[in-house]
């Protein structure tokens, strides 16, 4: 695939009206999500909950592409389609997790670095024969007392860059996704100044990789409150600080930027972007790529029980149309109570 078929893929992950459903939940992870519904972690209960979200009716209309975890990608429907096939023949574009989490940072007290680099030219190419078009690299970025440090900043960033250079070589559009989490207690202007550093980092380490930026998506988080802020930011404040940061550190030539939703309520992560592009015209289109705002209220719709699959199917494309109306600029909070 040449730089150009890898922007047609990029231009596609983020079209007008849709976004990405992150499905790429580790199986540690996803038991987590099944706990909270009573629902053993099985790999059939697994692909069960898979094949409701990627066969909503009409999902197409508001998803773009899906990233899926290693076993997802290998998985197929109960008639036996393989779901990056599935995915494929609706226009969506298949996605896979490809690093292997967040590792704590030796010398590094309360820091994590993101590891999966080894062998990963191999799994790329191997990925690409099974239908993968873009991948997903998370780099993790806690704030707290004295934290991040510059070389915490500086390792992620070289490890999304060496991860996208790889990308790129084995055809596939890297989503680059540095996440300045949620949690703690920091202001708006603290994540602000964190997320500032953080972007200034990997865009340096993508330069100095060679890295194509037309040919990928970047998936960061909002400029927001941390969870225990004692007074936090509004809808409007943390989308102002979201445009400022964005529009000081990610160039123009960009494609387009796919928001995490990095614990925010399914209703607050809209919201966000719903007023963010009503502040346009952006260089780069501004969509989503969530997961638990996409998925929570479909996990909770579905409970593990069959007879309630198509109110998981509900659940997930009305928050999939909402979010795609969003990222349009025509999204009202009063379309919550109507849809």
């Amino acid at each position: 695939m040449s730089f150009k078929d890898m922007e047609s893929v990029a231009q596609a992950m983020v079209a007008p009206g849709k976004g990405i459903l992150a499905a790429d939940e580790s199986n540690p992870t996803i038991k987590k999500r099944f706990d909270l519904i009573d629902t053993e972690s099985t790999e059939e209960n697994r692909r069960t909950y898979r094949e409701m979200l990627l066969t909503a009716p009409g999902i197409a209309d508001h998803i773009s592409g899906v990233i899926l975890y290693d076993e997802t990608l290998r998985q197929k429907t109960a008639d036996g389609v393989p779901f990056p096939t599935l995915l494929s023949g609706m226009g969506i574009v298949p996605g896979i997790k490809v690093d292997t989490g967040a590792k704590d940072l030796a010398a590094f007290p309360g820091e994590k670095v993101t590891e999966g680099l080894d062998g990963l030219r191999e799994r790329l190419a191997e990925y690409y024969e099974m239908g993968a078009r873009f991948a997903k690299w998370r780099a993790v970025i806690t704030i707290g007392d004295g934290i991040p440090s510059d070389f915490c900043l500086h390792a992620n960033a070289h490890a999304l860059a060496r991860y996208a250079a790889l990308c790129q070589e084995a055809s596939i559009v890297p989503i680059v996704e540095p996440e300045v989490l949620m949690d703690g207690d920091h202001t708006l202007a603290e994540c602000e100044e964190v997320t500032n550093r953080a972007l200034t980092e990997v865009f340096a380490a993508l330069a100095a990789h060679r890295v194509h930026l037309p040919g990928i998506v970047l998936k960061p988080n909002m400029v927001i409150s941390g969870t225990e802020c004692a007074d936090r930011a509004g809808s409007r404040e943390v989308a102002e600080a979201t445009v400022r940061c964005l529009a000081a550190h990610v160039p123009a030539d960009v494609t387009g930027i796919a928001f995490l939703s990095g614990g925010q309520s399914a209703e607050e992560a809209t919201e966000h972007l719903g007023i963010m592009n009503t502040m346009g015209p952006h260089p780069w289109r501004l969509s989503f790529s969530y997961g638990r705002a996409l998925q929570a209220p479909a996990l909770a719709a579905w409970r593990g029980k069959d007879e309630q699959l198509g109110d998981g199917q509900k659940a997930l494309l009305k928050r999939a149309r909402l979010n795609g109306l969003a990222s349009s600029g025509g999204y009202t909070v009063d379309m919550e109570s109507a849809a």
